[in-house]
């Protein structure tokens, strides 16, 4: 139902207009605004454009859109046309059924009066008796019926003679309908965000603990290297430290990561062999690594499977103490990822052979992670050293692959 209020005198002379270049600009404001709606993120800005195409809808010099506040129970201001800015964010009309403002909003009827100074109906408030505001027309924003019910009204004012009609209140009210989806949009984006940064914060949270557990686990395991006598318990338990301390590193980029469940693997690499050259003495380990962002679930592996050949190197491809050089590189191509680990040493027997050489522990681990990879593992050796590489495809973060 529409309230309108018959004026008890003559009104003043309307300025005639052209009636279908008025309907089709409300048209095209109207599509206008849709298309806004869909992609502003701001709401300020949101409700700021929404008056700005509402004043121009209806050649009305005042537009504002109000919000209401369920403490004091009042509609605030929260963007407008016409009014001073000191005023855009403070002044509130009130939400009651006397007022035009307030009637629109608690019964969800549209309320057009053409005759504020002669209305009996509602009181005139007295931000726009101010403005000597002689018609309005005000709109219900709502939410979809959302349990924290309508955001506010939609409110187009003028201090000019003339009449709004009955179409202008089917404008109004198409801009209202797409400003509350766009509200509720907003609001379920905002809510969603907050959530994901809670389950964020909780996943960097546990990824943190599990860094401090695994680093008490490596240091449990040094303890028990250095404790034992027998040379080869000894050495095995130094390696189970730097595994462990491998999954340590990645956890500690997932924690610190500014996107939870991904890492820079070159940037991880480069760190994990800084780390690994600290614990040799005379062997210099050096990494060349491109930045390339993967999950984290395929860092684990390439983390494991370069502390396995670095440390195979140090072991083996030199005298103890070195000298000696290992290199690390990856290279990073469009739709797979190419791990190197080089070294200067004495290179591999001649009869070796990655599938004879399964036998070994470190080697079994080595073409698992291979494996989990899905890549196909060579070795070689050079004129100096020998070389293991390993070609695998790009494991891109979800969201990436999805786009494609």
């Amino acid at each position: 139902m529409q309230i309108e209020e018959t004026p008890a005198g003559v009104p003043d002379e309307p300025v005639r207009r052209d009636e279908l270049a008025y309907r089709l600009k409300q048209q095209r404001l109207l599509a206008e605004f849709g298309r806004m709606a869909l992609r502003e993120g701001d709401l300020p800005g949101l409700l700021q454009r929404a008056t700005e195409l509402c004043a121009e809808g209806l050649d009305a010099p005042f537009c504002k859109a109000l919000e209401f506040l369920h403490g004091p129970r009042v509609l605030l201001m929260r963007a407008g046309v016409g009014w001073r800015p000191e005023e855009i964010g403070h002044a509130t009309l009130g939400a009651d059924l006397e007022s035009p403002a307030g009637f629109a909003f608690q019964t969800g009827q549209p309320v057009l009066s053409n005759h504020l100074t002669q209305e009996t109906r509602f009181r005139t408030p007295a931000l726009l008796a101010a403005y000597r505001i002689r018609r309005a027309v005000n709109v219900l924003i709502d939410l979809g019926g959302k349990d924290d019910g309508p955001f506010g009204v939609l409110e187009v004012d003028s201090s000019d003679p003339g009449d709004f009609d009955e179409d202008d209140v089917v404008f109004l009210n198409g801009c209202a309908r797409i400003l509350g989806a766009a509200i509720e949009r907003n609001r379920s984006d905002a809510k969603l965000q907050k959530a994901l940064d809670r389950q964020g914060m909780l996943m960097r949270e546990m990824s943190h603990r599990i860094k401090n557990s695994l680093g008490v686990v490596s240091g449990l395991l040094r303890i028990n290297a250095n404790s034992v006598a027998d040379p080869a318990a000894k050495t095995l338990l130094h390696d189970a430290e730097h595994r462990v301390l491998t999954i340590a590193h990645v956890h500690n980029h997932l924690w610190q990561g500014e996107r939870i469940g991904e890492v820079n693997i070159g940037e991880f690499l480069r760190e994990l062999c800084k780390s690994l050259g600290r614990s040799v003495d005379g062997v210099t380990i050096d990494c060349s690594a491109d930045d390339v962002v993967i999950d984290a679930d395929f860092a684990i592996p390439i983390g494991l499977m370069v502390n396995e050949l670095v440390t195979n190197a140090v072991k083996y491809a030199f005298e103890p103490g070195g000298p000696g050089k290992v290199v690390v590189a990856l290279q990073a191509g469009e739709e797979e990822l190419r791990l190197v680990v080089e070294d200067d040493g004495r290179g591999l027997p001649a009869d070796f052979d990655l599938a004879a050489a399964r036998k070994s522990f470190g080697i079994r681990v080595i073409t698992s992670l291979a494996g989990q990879l899905q890549g196909q593992l060579r070795a070689e050796n050079l004129a100096q050293g020998c070389r293991f590489s390993l070609a695998f495809p790009r494991h891109k973060p979800k969201d990436e692959a999805s786009n494609r």
